[in-house]
């Protein structure tokens, strides 16, 4: 009797809901690529995955599709397939959801190649083009750990292109200590791979800056702002020099004119400001 009403209670209906009574269990926002693609899915494949739905009173709340309902209802459609769930809860529709890794979404669009043409799979998944989506050329430069990391969605397509800088078992090294701090970021990987000694990194593509290019560009740049810092110091320098030089030459004239008695007395009677300067100028440069 117990496993009867665990079964039933696990038990899922596939029904055709009228869209008016569904009702989002939550409003999210949701990025215009994302709609763009799903809108672009259902109108030229339909619906292939059914909404996620909790029977409540006279209507039907949305645990799992809600970008999927808003593209039904910009596509006017009436009927809505859905699959009725016992439980309200948001996250046992995530746990349904089998979400493709980039490997795999990889394989797929190949497989799809053979019968269809790049336009059709760019237009059903809402895209210009699939070149970008398409990762032979990364897939063959990944070691196995990496390949693995990329496919379990714990790195990046970005992350997964910087590491195709090192070779295989530097790749390798940085997967792993990526893995020992719990740290998959773009940013972590790069500071890695900067890292790198000079015979664990690949030949530079080409056409295609390295990131130690970037780092020898400033290390360029630098250089030349301390070259033009020690030429403006030679020049301050110089120009300082020369500017002690002719006032000690300056204090020098200044002396041998006060102290000359005639000139003095004159400068004494006639202009006792100016020998008054005269004797500060002298003053101060002997301190």
């Amino acid at each position: 009797m117990q496993a009867d009403n665990e079964n039933k209670k696990n038990e899922k209906q596939h029904l055709d809901i009228p869209i008016v009574k569904l009702v989002p269990l939550r409003k999210r926002n949701i990025s215009k690529q994302a709609f763009r693609r799903i809108l672009a899915s259902i109108r030229m494949c339909g619906l292939l995955s059914p909404l996620l739905v909790y029977p409540e009173n006279d209507n039907f709340i949305i645990l799992d599709g809600y970008q999927r309902y808003l593209a039904l209802l910009e596509l006017g459609v009436e009927i809505a397939p859905c699959i009725s769930w016992n439980q309200k809860e948001a996250f046992s529709a995530n746990r349904m959801v089998n979400r493709l890794s980039p490997i795999q979404e990889s394989r797929m669009i190949e497989r799809a190649l053979n019968e269809l043409d790049e336009k059709t799979i760019a237009d059903a998944l809402g895209l210009d083009q699939i070149g970008h989506r398409k990762q032979k050329t990364l897939i063959k430069h990944l070691h196995a750990a990496a390949t693995s990391a990329l496919d379990q969605e714990l790195i990046t397509k970005a992350c997964a292109r910087e590491l195709t800088f090192v070779n295989t078992e530097r790749q390798t090294e940085i997967i792993n200590t990526m893995k020992q701090y719990n740290d998959f970021g773009v940013a972590f990987a790069r500071n890695m791979i900067l890292k790198t000694s000079p015979k664990q990194r690949m030949q530079k593509k080409h056409g295609k800056k390295t990131p130690w290019a970037h780092v020898e560009q400033k290390k360029d740049e630098l250089m030349s702002k301390l070259q033009e810092s020690e030429q403006k110091h030679n020049f301050y320098s110089s120009l300082y020099k020369q500017y002690s030089i002719d006032l000690l030459k300056l204090t020098i004239y200044t002396r041998s004119m006060i102290t000359n008695v005639r000139l003095r007395d004159y400068l004494q009677i006639n202009h006792q400001n100016i020998l008054g300067h005269f004797e500060t100028t002298i003053a101060r440069a002997e301190g």
